[in-house]
């Protein structure tokens, strides 16, 4: 029997962590997730870091250091920068142990000529994250939203596809059914985890449109 793929599982109810939550996308992600009604908490390597960025969002997000945030937390979005991903996910693998966690870290690097894509020893951010947290459930979503849009209030809809990626149906519906919680915006199945750098990298065509067309750009699938 097929199960119905537009059939998600009620995730209300779960508290969402953002590590890397007082950065920009980071913290337009908790503001999203917040006003769609989930507990938020925000991580940051410093607690005050993570407490004053909480108060200054309000809708109920609290803030404390990765540590905590991550073990008071049933999804666990990584949203910090690509330099320092590594480290901060070997430094919390105990406290994401059985955790679902979400990266969204998208490796770029720039020059005259604009973003482009690197492409880490282990295949992705993604597929690093896998390895280095070999008893957490990792998937990968949420690359290609705009940090501009996330943050700002007056924009009440989200208009974008997140494409989600996993080894395991129950971990990406869970996924996908937390991006279908902000108006707007929906989640869609794009592939096991060895197929993220293709979609993180794609964040650099983004980035390329955005500054030629001056506009912040997402994604629609069409025909799902």
């Amino acid at each position: 029997m097929t199960t119905d793929p537009y059939d998600l599982p009620d995730v209300s109810g779960l508290v969402v962590g953002v590590l890397g939550g007082t950065g920009d996308q980071g913290r337009g992600l908790a503001l999203r997730f917040a006003r769609a009604g989930q507990k938020v908490i925000i991580g940051s390597r410093a607690a005050e870091r993570a407490e004053a960025a909480a108060a200054e969002l309000g809708a109920g997000v609290e803030g404390a250091d990765n540590a905590e945030c991550a073990r008071r937390s049933d999804i666990v979005i990584v949203a910090v920068p690509w330099d320092g991903h590594a480290a901060t996910l070997e430094a919390l693998r105990e406290e994401l142990r059985g955790k679902l966690v979400v990266d969204c870290v998208n490796p770029l690097g720039f020059d005259k000529r604009g973003a482009y894509a690197l492409k880490p020893e282990e295949g992705s951010a993604a597929e690093q994250a896998a390895a280095l947290l070999p008893e957490s459930r990792v998937t990968a979503a949420f690359h290609h939203l705009s940090a501009v849009l996330l943050q700002d209030e007056s924009v009440r809809e989200i208009d974008t596809d997140v494409m989600v990626l996993g080894e395991k149906r129950a971990d990406t519906d869970i996924v996908q059914a937390l991006a279908g919680r902000v108006p707007g915006m929906r989640g869609v199945f794009a592939g096991r985890l060895r197929n993220a750098h293709q979609v993180e990298s794609l964040v650099a065509n983004l980035i390329s449109v955005n500054r030629r067309y001056k506009v912040h750009a997402g994604l629609r699938v069409t025909d799902v």
